[in-house]
């Protein structure tokens, strides 16, 4: 997975007369408070050069979490093509540039994002790539949604964790009523993660929701501590990223777990694929999420040529 071609260009030009040791250091500060999912008040991305540690070293890796989140989305719903977006703690603009790639007559987009030096680099990676309509509203996540019209795709990446537990089902409320038709959440692949994933699937099921992805059921989720659902996805790193996180592998595995869920009911698959597959004598053995609620291994021949992640 790859960042789109105009996106990689504007963030290399952002990123092609910074200082190195000063981006590494940015790296680490952020990677650190990302790790820690600190709450204190400060935004990860306050300042500039926090900003572009994050163009360089986290941006490709969030791309693809959301583009995979917004692909089962489409999957499970082929005929959906949304016009308007309204996204909840936008960063620069990733979850935008992954639904154009998908969705290229989406037509109007509003973004919330609380930092000043975010929007402003967000708004110089987007003027000259997108035809959409884009409006950068300032915003606290969990106080400034009141005013907010309703859009056909509402979605919240990478936001959660810097909430305080106590104001997430409210959050969750508010985002539920401004979607008119469907939310995607995308999370850290961590247990932390997958436990907000999963308070958030159980308020949207008890709102009405039907869940589209990742689960093909809308039981309670059958795994059970140390276990815990996430995918993963595969990111190529570049040079500028290997060097301001010190890195000799050129590839990074972005681990991540997400809801989507619609005002629109749609037949599931019959299971999804929740871990690595394991390959030996011809067969292949898959951790399933089933349709009726349990997930279990079962054994297939290599001719299924299933993936983590995919739905069956």
């Amino acid at each position: 997975m790859e960042l789109p071609i105009p996106l990689r260009q504007g963030v290399e030009r952002l990123l092609e007369k910074v200082p190195l040791p000063t981006l590494k250091q940015a790296a680490k500060t952020l990677s650190d408070r990302y790790r820690a999912e600190l709450r204190d008040g400060r935004l990860h991305m306050a300042e500039q050069m926090a900003v572009k540690a994050y163009l360089a070293t986290r941006l490709p890796a969030t791309y693809a979490a959301v583009r995979a989140g917004l692909d089962a989305l489409s999957e499970a719903r082929p005929d959906y093509a949304p016009k308007t977006l309204l996204d909840i703690g936008a960063g620069p603009g990733t979850v935008l540039w992954a639904a154009l790639d998908i969705w290229p007559d989406l037509q109007q987009a509003v973004l919330i994002e609380a930092s000043a030096a975010v929007r402003r680099v967000g708004e110089a990676l987007a003027t000259e790539a997108m035809t959409a309509r884009v409006a950068w509203l300032a915003g606290d996540v969990t106080l400034d949604l009141a005013d907010l019209k309703p859009a056909e795709l509402v979605t919240c990446a990478y936001v959660l964790d810097e909430i305080g537990p106590a104001s997430l089902p409210k959050l969750i409320d508010r985002l539920w009523h401004l979607t008119d038709n469907t939310l995607l959440v995308v999370e850290p692949g961590t247990p932390a993660g997958w436990q907000r994933i999963v308070a958030v699937r159980r308020q949207l099921i008890e709102a009405g929701a039907h869940v589209l992805a990742p689960c093909p059921h809308e039981a309670p989720c059958p795994l059970v501590p140390p276990d815990w659902c996430h995918f993963s996805r595969r990111v190529a790193r570049s040079r500028l990223h290997r060097l301001a996180k010190d890195a000799d592998v050129p590839w990074e595995d972005e681990k991540f777990i997400y809801i989507a869920a619609s005002r629109q009911a749609v037949a599931p698959p019959q299971a999804r694929v929740i871990a690595p597959p394991k390959s030996g004598s011809g067969k292949v053995l898959l951790n399933l999420c089933q349709k009726d609620g349990s997930a279990d291994e079962k054994l297939f021949t290599k001719r299924r040529r299933l993936d983590w992640g995919d739905s069956v």
